[in-house]
């Protein structure tokens, strides 16, 4: 069984699930970064392919990216980073999130191959079309058994989300607002009745709530109305502050029981 699927059936709510962009802030600290992360208590890791046009992402990603690029990360490199990761322990989920044209640019069946031989359980892919994703790559990602995770938006229609639920594996990426990453003081009461709206469904796949999360109210609304949370900018600016993952992950409990 897949790694997503297995953890979703073991752990049904409060998954914290977290997201660093690889080559950030070092080069080589990916492996280190996953360990570190797992230690501490997180129940599934988003690992960044860095990206120089990332147009679902807010400024502190954008950043991280920008400064991976710089470093020299490059897909390649994290795959060979990623080899073994599996023989060290690591035994949570594993995602690649990432944007298209590097994955074509490698080759799909290629791209999901590597993810089998180093241990990757699915893909984010954020500006892969449905059209494309149901004629050319959802084949090629059930050959491998990788999960390709679908993100759904506050305007996204009821049937649509249903098709979608139909069509993937894993989860659905809950995004909590049809704007780029970033962490937000609080959700409103119009992505509370969102979230609300989704959870009254009851899809077949489980949710997790993404974008915006930083602290207990944003963690609150997200955990009630879904299986967990994903937390990517606040994590990367405290990674970066600290430049130590144990301490950034200390700093963002201390922040969202707040």
């Amino acid at each position: 069984m897949n790694r997503i699927d297995q953890l979703f059936a073991t752990k049904r709510e409060k998954i914290l699930s977290l997201y660093f962009c690889a080559g950030h802030p070092t080069l080589e600290g990916t492996a280190d970064t996953i360990r570190q992360l797992q230690e501490n208590g997180v129940d599934m890791i988003e690992v960044g392919i860095p990206f120089s046009d990332p147009m679902a992402d807010g400024p502190v990603i954008q950043d991280a990216a920008t400064k991976a690029l710089r470093n020299g990360m490059t897909l390649k490199k994290l795959f060979s980073q990623l080899e073994g990761i599996r023989n060290q322990g690591v035994t949570m989920p594993l995602i690649l999130m990432g944007y298209l044209n590097p994955i074509m640019q490698f080759g799909f069946e290629a791209f999901c191959q590597r993810c089998v031989e180093v241990g990757i359980d699915g893909v984010i892919i954020p500006d892969l079309p449905f059209k494309d994703y149901l004629e050319e790559y959802k084949p090629i990602a059930k050959k491998y058994d990788v999960h390709i995770i679908m993100l759904i938006t506050p305007e996204t229609s009821e049937e649509r989300i249903r098709f979608i639920d139909d069509n993937t594996d894993g989860f659905i990426y809950m995004v909590s607002s049809a704007a780029t990453t970033g962490a937000q003081r609080e959700f409103d009461e119009q992505k509370q009745a969102y979230f609300s709206r989704i959870k009254a469904m009851n899809l077949k796949h489980p949710c997790m709530v993404g974008f915006g999360i930083s602290n207990q109210q944003t963690l609150n609304a997200a955990q009630q109305n879904a299986a967990g949370a994903i937390i990517g900018s606040k994590f990367v600016k405290l990674y970066e502050e600290t430049q130590d993952a144990s301490k950034a992950v200390n700093a963002l409990k201390e922040a969202l029981a707040k």
